[in-house]
């Protein structure tokens, strides 16, 4: 199947959210009953085929809500959501707290033809995921569900993934995986290398873990990876916090991670007293951490830190608050550049993530045995955001855009950089900062800039109108969105 077919296939299956939208079903409702569907079709054919077994009891199979109509249909779907998700492995991941939103039964009867057409286990498997990558992706769009939140750009992730080259030997975890962006570009740049058998089934069922809060969320990634090639009767992915304990011996190679953003961490709690609901601050009490705070980036940044093996890789997105908070953010920062080699940040325009007006980097550090002194020697900072221009919609971006940074990361040998700003260029975006510098600084800010914004300059230095104009179309489309969400509010 060609690209343009699978994308067909896409529109076709998305199409329908739309119908069943005016039902009341929301997409990311609608995503989660094409999970579940195709799963079930999928099982059914490996059964036929004598593939691997997924475990799917008879009197729950595909081939019982393909001969159903009506209520018996209705009745058949929702007793096989209820009873999968209280099995084990893989099943009970992807059906867990699973329910029908699909009231109109004839409605569900078309869903499933449609999708019985498909020989689902026959398609490649980049195929099979970039049809559901591309139903995650127009999910992640409808912004009103919130689902954006879950969705890194699939263009930084291939190139956090290519500076980083995994190699098919090594485990490659997210703490906070969402829909499972990060571990299957490291799949994808991984299953080329794996030559022996041991590999690829090493890369099948041990190279890959992740972690994530949300059930929903959880049931997305595990399909994803399914759909993937990777886990079988196991699912490689927690439904827990990663945060809540230790991690143990159990360390892995390299991390890759986008953790959620959102400043503080809390929890909701009854007071006893009064009856009354009241928000607490959630604080993380691991005698593994440096520091403890209810800054749940920070939580995390330390949780990886804690993850690696000896010269095991990190590569974590950041918002900007964790690079200059005060604090708790100073202790951590000071003891992750003693403790690791904290060697590269990326700073990332603005205008690339669902959310509004979010700043973030990325952080490289790796992984260090104790030492008397400093493992980070020199930063290097690549500044990307600075007079970089980027929209959602009008100007997204490009794998091609982190040509340059890939280049100048050297990730073969990262003693050969060369800076590329100097007095006689103070346009370069790629510039070194000693270990003293870096202690010197104001709380040890690690929010370094350099480059001068034009758009501050003079009304003759703003962007080009086109540019302009592509901001003013997102930020009107996003404020649409909003009035929408309002509307359906006031509706129900």
């Amino acid at each position: 199947m060609s690209n343009q077919a699978a994308s067909e296939v896409v529109n076709k299956v998305w199409n329908y959210a739309h119908v069943l939208r005016d039902d009341g079903v929301g997409y990311g409702d609608y995503v989660e009953q094409i999970t579940y569907l195709i799963f079930l079709k999928m099982a059914a054919e490996r059964a036929q085929a004598n593939m691997d077994d997924t475990g799917v009891p008879a009197e729950y199979d595909w081939a019982h809500l393909v001969k159903l109509d009506g209520d018996d249909l209705e009745n058949q779907y929702r007793h096989t959501l209820e009873n999968l998700g209280k099995m084990s492995g893989m099943l009970g991941t992807i059906f867990r707290k699973a329910q029908n939103k699909i009231q109109d039964p004839a409605k569900l009867e078309r869903l499933i033809k449609m999708i019985d057409k498909e020989s689902w286990s026959t398609l490649p498997a980049d195929v099979k995921g970039e049809i559901y990558e591309g139903l995650l992706e127009r999910n992640a769009q409808d912004v009103k569900g919130g689902a954006g939140q879950y969705f890194t750009p699939r263009a930084l992730i291939q190139a956090m993934v290519e500076v980083m080259q995994p190699k098919p030997t090594d485990v490659v975890a997210d703490p906070a995986c969402g829909t499972g962006g990060f571990l299957l570009a490291a799949h994808d740049y991984m299953a080329p290398q794996a030559a022996s058998k041991p590999e690829k089934k090493f890369l099948r069922n041990d190279a890959f873990r992740g972690n994530d809060i949300v059930d929903s969320v959880v049931r997305l990634c595990a399909m994803n990876l399914y759909l993937h090639g990777i886990g079988g009767a196991d699912c490689p992915i927690l439904n827990q916090d990663a945060l809540a304990k230790s991690v143990g011996e159990d360390k892995v190679d390299i991390v890759l991670a986008n953790p959620p953003f959102g400043k503080k961490s809390s929890i909701t709690v009854v007071n006893e007293k009064s009856g009354k609901a009241e928000a607490e601050k959630l604080t993380y009490e691991r005698e593994d951490f440096w520091a403890t705070t209810s800054n749940k980036q920070l939580n995390f940044v330390q949780h990886i830190a804690n993850m690696l093996k000896v010269n095991g890789k990190a590569a974590v997105v950041l918002p900007d608050n964790v690079l200059f908070e005060g604090g708790a953010g100073e202790t951590i920062r000071k003891t992750l550049l003693e403790r690791t080699n904290v060697h590269t940040l990326l700073r990332l325009p603005t205008g690339i993530f669902y959310a509004n007006g979010v700043k973030a980097n990325v952080i490289f550090f790796d992984a260090k045995p104790a030492s008397k002194t400093a493992w980070t020697t020199k930063l290097w900072v690549y500044d990307f955001r600075t007079n970089v221009h980027k929209t959602l919609k009008q100007n997204p971006l490009k794998k091609s855009d982190f040509d340059e940074f890939i280049a100048l990361y050297k990730a073969g040998d990262i003693s050969k950089r060369q800076v590329t700003w100097c007095e006689e260029n103070p346009d370069g975006r790629w510039r070194s900062y000693d270990y003293a510098e870096l202690i010197a600084r104001d709380k040890t800010n690690l929010d370094i800039f350099w480059l001068k914004d034009k758009s501050l300059e003079d009304s003759e230095n703003l962007p080009p109108p086109e540019v302009l104009a592509a901001e003013i179309v997102d930020q009107l489309e996003a404020a649409l969105d909003e009035f929408r969400q309002v509307e359906t509010l006031l509706e129900t």
